[in-house]
């Protein structure tokens, strides 16, 4: 990853983006800011749904801003190390997930696959929608994939 600027993580706006600092690990940050994701989920799986929702929307909005600041900020559109759209992708995989840590680390690796994989329309939103709003949404759309996913999984074992 590239050299970030001298004190960037001290502006709090870049170490929400940088996901508190786990966008910053030299290889694979997304797998690393979506691993901090799951450690924010633990206490966040116990809340009723319809606060878990309204977590995730407040989070979306959160990160559009958060993301284009950040982007800005080092002047490269959706920096590596930008990892709170993982954050919030995740979460959404995690919607009424089942309980358990079989859940939770399967819930990690459809999100993981879908997020690098981008199939039809991740990528394309990835390449044409730019701005804060355009760093998030690929990760929503490879997190409502990997929901769908866990969804069918829980439904048929």
């Amino acid at each position: 990853m590239d050299k970030l600027p001298q004190g960037f993580l001290k502006n709090p706006v870049n170490f929400l983006a940088f996901g508190l600092g786990s966008g910053c690990a030299p290889k694979a940050p997304g797998t690393f800011g979506t691993a901090m994701a799951v450690l924010l989920y633990l206490p966040l799986q116990y809340l009723p749904l319809w606060l878990y929702l309204g977590f995730i929307v407040v989070t979306f909005i959160l990160g559009v801003w958060l993301c284009d600041e950040a982007s800005k900020s080092l002047g490269v559109h959706d920096h590596g190390g930008i990892v709170w759209d993982e954050f919030v992708g995740y979460w959404i995989t995690m919607i009424a997930a089942p309980t358990g840590w079989g859940w939770i680390v399967i819930g990690f690796v459809l999100f993981r696959i879908f997020d690098i994989w981008k199939p039809w329309p991740i990528k394309t939103a990835d390449k044409v929608i730019n701005g804060g709003f355009g760093i998030m949404v690929d990760d929503v759309l490879a997190g409502v994939y990997a929901l769908i996913c866990l969804q069918l999984l829980n439904a048929f074992l």
